[in-house]
């Protein structure tokens, strides 16, 4: 069967979309779009417009029962189409089964509502999405997948076939509705000539797959909080998902007419990803073992690995402490023990509605339950401090000015900021004191954090001055307000919950702006109908995606490291200039976005880079108090209601004078025995080879041959002025390493 002239093919489409396509056009089209790559994106092209053109007529989820009246459509009768199509067996009468299903469903007035269904229903396009992936699921099925059997996928991150069920044999674990669109998409993966565009139009919804496993998975039981789904494996495989988030951004740079910048090169992409994950700047021995791994996975296999180190532990757990009491904690803060705490959930990988819930409903001492320390930071003023952290924290949503009044921008109200507040009214700090036989005095041990007997509502006072009572309440759900129930507890319950998306949606946001340097909305904690979101869709799938995981945050960081746009240089491209969020602008994620290091990234990283710490005689608590007391000189609290807190780690000043001539600096270009500097000097190697060893240690990349060739003039010229004499060739290299430390290129995240 020859192919068909444009024009022809144009109206097999028209046919098809509007569902009076003939078997033997059906046919024709088949064997078109099998055999011509051309056929085949046009197809896909055509099927995008038509989705996009109903997309703004498809009801929205809150009109369903308008829709229904509207179409004359009975109660549950939508739902019932599309459990008969996701429920058929995938065959060569798909396609008819989905258009003989939603015939049944629809009376001739109604032929259109198929076309106009709800996102809740599909991912991207709308009705004729859904038939088109079906469809060129037939297709592919026809064109030569097995018919029986185990059928082999390649899966790129281990490199081993993975023996997967066909479509007549379910797993016995799971249902064959589950299993049967998976397939689909490995099959449409597997075409090397299918546009990328195909895997991201499978509806989430059907986005099937085998339960995800992981080598650090956790095998010990946790105890999940009332009313959490058990954990389970995200709704489809990573390399679906995958595909969905690179496709969201590449359709984000195709409408703003952009293309992306470069690839990253290895030494680029693994000092960012160590700096994101670790917290610090590659040792050098790992510098270069990397980069003379020439495997094609290494990348993914770096990501894993450096999820395994305690460095991730550490580093997130110091995020997530400054986040949580900040740098500056109050002092009846252990802080500590809240980093215990915080290591030990990350090193179990516990899930992190769990973490938010024991940090809501933590009670006892706080030298004895880290979480505990959480809330004692914020339990001044009325626990109003710990309203507004824990909704921005949590949540992602700024309510402390709704404190006062209602929110001028969106519909949040002000009883709505009490009704959450009257979460905290049971609880209660006691302080525990000790003698000091140094002092004489009384000091504080500790605070406890306790629930005393109270009920009912709390009491605020409105702006015209009249008084009104809030009872505990989230997202629209009361608590009981009697002296039995555990308030706490029972917010914990309902944030935790599958049913708010608004903690999953919290952690994605704030963790792709770690990752990235800017988040979905342009401010992280203030996600709502009032904040703009870049990618709405991407945004919501992984949320989505992240709480069918079970909370895995280590599923999460990988899905983020390993998208395209994480690898792409932050170096600018002649096409995407116009990508700049510094000037307000939504970020488009079109190339790597540069970062300042925080203070911990750096104090950490100058002490990898120099081995600064042997320059001095200190044991492991020492070097962690003198870290703290250097991070500490860049902290301003203020005395708030809020428990404000600013860093002047800003390339302000002090940071500057700090950095040129501060005493951590000087010891990172000491030359005392065990510092790197030493070690380069000592080595019987030519000048050439200690120079790319200082740009390995500091700048995490070998010189370029211009900048090899200045260095070594520099050299010559200090030589040639001063003399040869060993003392003056050691303060060359002092000062040129010490250029390297006090560049921006060391200082930033690029």
């Amino acid at each position: 069967m020859t192919t068909p002239p444009a024009a022809d093919l144009a109206l097999l489409m028209e046919a098809l979309v509007e569902e009076r396509i003939t078997p033997e056009q059906l046919a024709q089209l088949e064997s078109c779009v099998l055999r011509d790559p051309a056929a085949r994106t046009f197809y896909f092209d055509y099927l995008e417009l038509h989705g996009n053109l109903y997309w703004d007529a498809a009801v929205t989820e809150k009109a369903g029962d308008a829709a229904r009246d509207e179409f004359g459509l009975e109660s549950g009768t939508l739902d019932r189409v599309l459990e008969d199509v996701t429920s058929q067996t995938v065959n060569g009468a798909a396609a008819s089964v989905l258009s003989g299903s939603l015939a049944k469903a629809a009376a001739p007035s109604e032929a259109n509502f198929a076309r106009r269904l709800t996102r809740r229903h599909f991912a991207l396009f709308g009705g004729a999405a859904l038939v088109a992936s079906l469809l060129i699921a037939v297709l592919l099925f026809r064109a030569g997948a097995p018919q029986h059997g185990p059928q082999v996928v390649n899966v790129p991150t281990s490199g081993e076939p993975v023996e997967q069920p066909s479509q007549m044999e379910a797993p016995p674990s799971q249902e064959t509705p589950t299993t049967q669109p998976a397939e689909i998409a490995n099959r449409q993966e597997r075409m090397p000539s299918l546009p990328s565009a195909s895997t991201s139009n499978t509806p989430a919804e059907v986005v099937a797959a085998a339960p995800a496993t992981s080598s650090n998975s956790r095998t010990e039981s946790i105890a999940k909080p009332e009313g959490t789904a058990p954990e389970q494996s995200h709704s489809g495989s990573s390399e679906v998902l995958l595909s969905f988030i690179n496709e969201q951004l590449r359709e984000g740079w195709r409408t703003a007419g952009i293309e992306p910048s470069p690839r990253a090169d290895d030494a680029e992409w693994l000092r960012r990803v160590y700096l994101d994950i670790a917290g610090h700047i590659p040792p050098v021995k790992e510098l270069e073992a990397f980069l003379a791994d020439r495997s094609e996975d290494k990348r993914e296999r770096m990501i894993d690995r450096l999820l395994d180190d305690s460095a991730y532990v550490r580093n997130f757990a110091s995020i997530w402490a400054n986040l949580l009491v900040g740098r500056r904690s109050p002092p009846e803060v252990n802080r500590e023990a809240l980093l215990a705490f915080l290591r030990r959930q990350f090193a179990r990988n516990v899930p992190w509605n769990e973490t938010v819930s024991e940090l809501i409903a933590a009670e006892g001492r706080g030298d004895q339950n880290g979480a505990v320390n959480f809330l004692v930071a914020h339990m001044n003023d009325g626990a109003i401090p710990a309203t507004a952290i824990t909704s921005r924290l949590f949540l992602g949503r700024q309510v402390q000015c709704t404190q006062c009044h209602n929110h001028p921008f969106n519909d949040s109200k002000q009883d709505e900021f009490w009704e959450l507040n009257s979460f905290f009214a049971q609880a209660t700090t006691i302080r525990h004191e000790k003698y000091d036989p140094q002092t004489g005095r009384m000091q504080l041990e500790t605070i406890e954090l306790a629930m005393r007997d109270v009920e009912g509502p709390v009491y605020f006072e409105r702006r015209n001055g009249l008084m009104q009572v809030a009872y505990p309440a989230f997202a629209g759900k009361r608590v009981d307000p009697s002296a039995q129930t555990n308030r706490r507890q029972e917010l914990a319950r309902l944030i935790a919950s599958h049913d708010s998306p608004m903690l999953a949606e919290a952690l994605v946001n704030r963790m792709w702006q770690h990752f990235f340097g800017y988040a979905f909305t342009r401010q992280v904690d203030d996600i709502g109908p009032h904040s703009e979101i870049s990618h709405p869709e991407l945004m919501a799938r992984l949320a989505d995606e992240f709480a069918r995981s079970g909370y895995d945050v280590k599923q999460l960081i990988r899905w983020i490291c390993r998208s395209e746009a994480y690898h792409l240089t932050s170096r600018f491209s002649a096409t995407n200039t116009d990508d700049n969020p510094e000037a307000g602008d939504l970020p488009l994620f079109s190339r790597m976005y540069v970062k300042p290091m925080s203070a911990e990234q750096l104090y950490d990283s100058l002490l990898i880079a120099s081995q600064a710490h042997r320059a001095v005689s200190v044991n492991w608590d020492q070097e962690q108090r003198r870290r703290q007391e250097w991070l500490q000189q860049f902290v301003l609290s203020y005395d708030t209601e809020e428990n404000d807190e600013a860093s002047t780690f800003n390339g302000s000043i002090p940071q500057s004078l700090m950095m040129m001539n501060g005493e951590l600096m000087d010891n990172a270009v000491s030359t005392a025995r065990g510092t790197y500097l030493h070690t380069i000097l000592t080595e019987r190697t030519s000048d050439t080879e200690k120079i790319k060893k200082l740009y390995l240690s500091a700048l995490s990349r070998y010189p370029t041959q211009a900048e090899l060739a200045a260095v070594r003039k520099v050299l010559r010229v200090g030589r040639s002025q001063r003399g040869q004499q060993l003392a003056l060739n050691t303060q060359a290299y002092q000062d040129i390493y010490w250029a390297f430390l006090n560049s921006n290129e060391f200082i930033l995240n690029h």
